[in-house]
């Protein structure tokens, strides 16, 4: 059932129409409408052909028709010949179909010429021979007659009796004898006339066997010239030709003659009914010898010298063309020319041939000779054609059959990228051969597994993307975001991670009786497992700073017999008293227990007594600390022990500090000394001259002066390591 278009198509369709988005729509769309107003304006002005407006109007026409075509043409390209199976139909038809049609139309026409050419020729012959018996007719009385002479005995009547012996073929035959002045010619019958007054005319001053135009009509004529003892005989034989003798050329069909037109014949000739239109007929063919043909109506329109001779009476007709043989058996027309003397003046003149025939009438003409055998010819060429027929269906069985591989493997691919358009991967074609296509489609379904796989990947980074920032707002919230100096010390903090979160960990924390942690760690490795160690350390030093008293119990215990059953020990210790010692020892037991051997961290830990501006600190493996004094001198809190986390039960000694107001306390990563350039490390000389320079400037300042200078030190390269730096400095 036929599918009608739904309105909306309709309109969509008109909209286009009337609103082309391309030039050449916009060409069509003008012309288009001025076509139509020209027409209109050619309509009502009742305007005839040749004027100025019907010249206009067809030029307008023709330019909208040729945008038409173009437009067509665009669109059959467009969507027609989008498919890539309509791309090789066409190829195919290119190389293929057309060359083989124009091989069958050049075969054809060749066959064509040569038909009609052999059909005149065979009909030519036909008179030729015709031509030939009358002449050795003639050449043999000749020679009959002169013996006669030459006895005494030649009588008109005997020469009657022997031309009539001979002249059984030639009924219409007329024989003049001439000899000397004198002569007599013997008509059809026998009847013989005595010539006594003898005009001899330029043609027949010399031997002849031709045809011969003489008072408007064409025979067939031969003259023969014997000298016999010093006299001259000459013996003329003439046959008018009509359509009996013309029948003898009819073997192949049918035969028209259109005889030469006679220079004292032209007024004849003029008042004959002409059916020229004044010039040459479509489909003529001129000849150099002034002879126009049309063949391609049911009557031969024949000109000869400007002149029409179509319906001239002279002209003969014998023949037809019989029945056809089968259906490939058409009936065809062809045409020749032949030469004519004018008996009077002796010029050739020119005449016309046609004959009309059938391929079954040559053939016969053709294979005569075989008689009943001359099918086994027909028999051999069916059999061939049949045999090409076969080979011809064969190839074009296997070239469907590669068409149908090619096209479905590029339907199969175009459907698959479908799928990935819509984002399903999983969908993979089925490879069923070994060519280039297969090979096509492997890659295709290795592609769309790999893209899956990619797509996973990705989604997968983008999830752990997506934690590691939320890690990263958790550890920036673990970070010190309000700083509360004491009124004898201003400290300032800045962590700059070289990935997503980091493992360097820095605190203050507030504790009684104007006192401050401070705690600045590295924490082994990178990335989220160094962040996780960070937050737990960062809770371990935050609780027990707070509450010292129960981070000392595990310590004091060393870790014995009495912590594995449970007992603890209560310390008296002053209220609010954190010793950074005693805190290192209880971070390492716990550290050293909770997290795997290959995990540890150097960490820092200080308590500044604002009272007494003294700095108790605790180094267990992090890089010394600087303290810059006001006075120019340097000095380095250098380690009181080993990492914590790696060895169990391992004490850290404390060492205290005095701090002068100026004094500036720097703890800072291995991200900030040890990045590398081409001119080397950062080193902490730089670091020195750089917070020197600048030790008047806020902390916050300095700071943003140091981490400046550690990027500019590194550059494009990607940053090394977690960049970490605590300053406090003195009031």
């Amino acid at each position: 059932m036929i599918e009608l278009p739904s309105a909306s198509a309709v309109n969509v369709a008109i909209r286009r129409m009337l609103r082309p988005s391309s030039r050449l729509g916009k060409i069509a769309l003008w012309f288009g409408g001025l076509t139509l107003v020209m027409q209109l304006w050619k309509w009502a002005a009742h305007a005839q052909s040749g004027t100025m407006l019907s010249v206009w109007t067809a030029l307008v026409t023709y330019v909208f028709v040729a945008c038409l075509l173009l437009r067509g043409l665009r669109w059959l390209r467009q969507n027609l010949m989008w498919r890539l199976r309509n791309r090789l139909i066409v190829t195919y038809v290119f190389i293929g179909v057309i060359p083989i049609v124009l091989i069958l139309a050049i075969v054809l026409l060749a066959a064509y010429l040569f038909a009609g050419q052999f059909a005149t020729y065979v009909a030519l012959a036909d008179l030729q021979i015709e031509l030939q018996h009358l002449d050795a007719a003639n050449n043999a009385l000749a020679v009959q007659f002169r013996s006669l002479i030459q006895s005494g005995k030649l009588t008109p009547q005997l020469a009657a009796e022997i031309a009539g012996a001979s002249g059984e073929a030639f009924r219409e035959r007329t024989v003049t004898v001439l000899e000397g002045g004198t002569g007599f010619v013997i008509e059809p019958g026998g009847k013989t006339k005595e010539i006594h007054r003898i005009i001899p005319s330029e043609a027949s001053k010399k031997d002849l066997a031709a045809f011969v135009m003489e008072s408007g009509r064409l025979h067939l004529r031969a003259v023969k010239h014997i000298d016999s003892g010093g006299r001259r005989l000459t013996v003329i034989s003439n046959v008018p030709m009509t359509p009996d003798i013309l029948q003898h050329a009819a073997r192949v069909g049918s035969v028209e003659m259109y005889p030469p037109v006679q220079p004292e014949e032209e007024m004849k000739t003029r008042a004959l009914p002409s059916q020229s239109n004044g010039g040459q007929a479509p489909g003529a063919t001129t000849s150099p010898e002034s002879v126009t043909i049309d063949i391609g109506g049911a009557k031969s329109q024949v000109n000869i010298s400007g002149r029409d001779v179509s319906n001239a009476p002279q002209n003969l007709e014998a023949g037809t063309v019989s029945a056809p043989a089968n259906r490939f058996d058409p009936e065809f027309r062809w045409w020749s020319l032949f030469n004519a003397t004018d008996w009077t003046t002796g010029k050739e003149l020119t005449g016309a041939i046609v004959v009309g025939s059938r391929p079954s009438m040559l053939y016969t003409v053709l294979f005569n000779t075989l008689g009943p055998k001359a099918g086994i010819f027909v028999n051999v060429l069916v059999g061939i054609a049949v045999f090409l027929g076969i080979i011809e269906l064969i190839a074009l069985f296997i070239g469907v059959r590669l068409t149908r591989s090619m096209t479905k493997s590029v339907a199969e691919l175009y459907a698959a990228t479908e799928h990935v358009n819509r984002g399903d991967f999983s969908h993979r074609i089925q490879v069923r051969t070994r060519d280039q296509m297969a090979a096509l489609e492997t890659s295709f379904n290795s592609m769309s597994a790999s893209l899956a796989k990619l797509i996973a990947e990705q989604k997968e980074k983008q999830r752990l993307e997506s934690e590691l920032a939320i890690a990263h707002e958790v550890q920036t919230l673990l970070f010190p975001r309000q700083i509360s100096d004491l009124s004898a010390l201003e400290v300032h903090g800045v962590c700059r991670p070289a990935r997503t979160v980091s493992g360097d960990y820095y605190d203050f924390i507030p504790l009684r009786n104007d006192r401050l942690m401070l705690a600045v760690g590295d924490i082994s490795g990178k990335g989220i497992s160094a962040a996780l160690l960070m937050a737990t350390v960062h809770a371990f030093v935050r609780a027990y700073s707070l509450e010292p008293q129960r981070a000392l119990e595990p310590a004091l215990l060393g870790a014995g017999d009495d912590v594995r059953s449970g007992q603890c020990l209560t310390l008296d210790l002053p209220q609010g008293e954190c010793a950074p010692g005693s805190l290192m020892s209880t971070l390492n037991y716990q550290l050293y227990r909770s997290t795997p051997p290959e995990k540890y961290a150097t960490m820092f830990l200080g308590c500044y007594d604002g009272a007494s501006r003294t700095l108790t600190y605790s180094n267990a493996g992090h890089l010394p600390p600087l303290v810059l004094c006001h006075d120019g001198r340097v000095q380095r809190l250098e380690v009181s022990g080993t990492v914590v986390g790696l060895f169990d039960g391992v004490n850290y000694g404390e060492s205290r500090l005095p701090m002068h107001p100026g004094d500036i306390f720097v703890a800072f990563s291995d991200g900030v000394t040890e990045p590398e350039n081409e001119f080397g490390e950062f080193g902490e000389d730089r670091l020195i001259d750089l917070i020197r320079a600048h030790r008047e400037q806020p902390l916050a300042r300095i700071s943003e002066v140091l981490t400046g200078s550690v990027a500019d030190w590194i550059g494009g390269n990607e940053q090394p390591d977690d960049v970490t730096l605590v300053l406090a400095r003195a009031r």
